[in-house]
């Protein structure tokens, strides 16, 4: 199974909001399984669906980066149904490499969505798993990690990676 090449920031397809998908097929399940291995090749705890390059509402979220395939999660349409508290802890993003910044995030969630059988599944979630959630959520509805920042960070962080960018840093 080949993997997908990762889209990185400056790339319009990171900030639309994404189709969400009618139909759980063998092509989607197929796409899904191809991001679970581009994810773990990256390495990477999550992939959203625009960031390589597809925009569907498809997530994978995996904590054990690999090492347990139990632990794979595949979602189509996910969101967030409820949220408790606030945690501010740093995040990075497959897309935008080699930035960390610290993110409020809930630190408890419950989301639903549509598993690889096409069966809705309601999960609960905090801590970690929660963040991964709310990042990858964040992706399939066109928002980076970056743009829950102050205007300011944002703003900084906006100019460093044009620079990358002009200079062929970020491709």
């Amino acid at each position: 199974m080949s993997i997908l090449e990762i889209v990185k920031y400056g790339d319009p397809i990171l900030i639309k909001k994404a189709e969400k998908i009618k139909k759980i097929t063998e092509e989607i399940e197929e796409f899904a399984q191809r991001m679970l291995q581009t994810m773990y090749a990256a390495p990477g705890l999550g992939l959203a669906a625009p960031q390589v390059g597809r925009s569907i509402q498809l997530i994978t979220v995996d904590l054990s980066r690999g090492e347990n395939n139990k632990n794979s999660i595949i979602l189509a349409n996910p969101e967030i149904i409820n949220k408790e508290g606030e945690v501010l802890l740093e995040e990075g993003c497959l897309s935008i490499p080699d930035i960390q910044e610290k993110v409020l995030r809930p630190a408890r969630i419950v989301i639903k969505g549509i598993d690889p059988k096409g069966d809705e599944k309601i999960i609960e979630a905090e801590g970690l798993l929660a963040r991964a959630f709310c990042h990858e959520i964040d992706h399939v509805n066109g928002t980076l990690f970056i743009d829950r920042l102050s205007p300011l960070k944002k703003g900084l962080i906006r100019k460093k990676l044009k620079k990358r960018i002009q200079a062929g840093k970020i491709s």
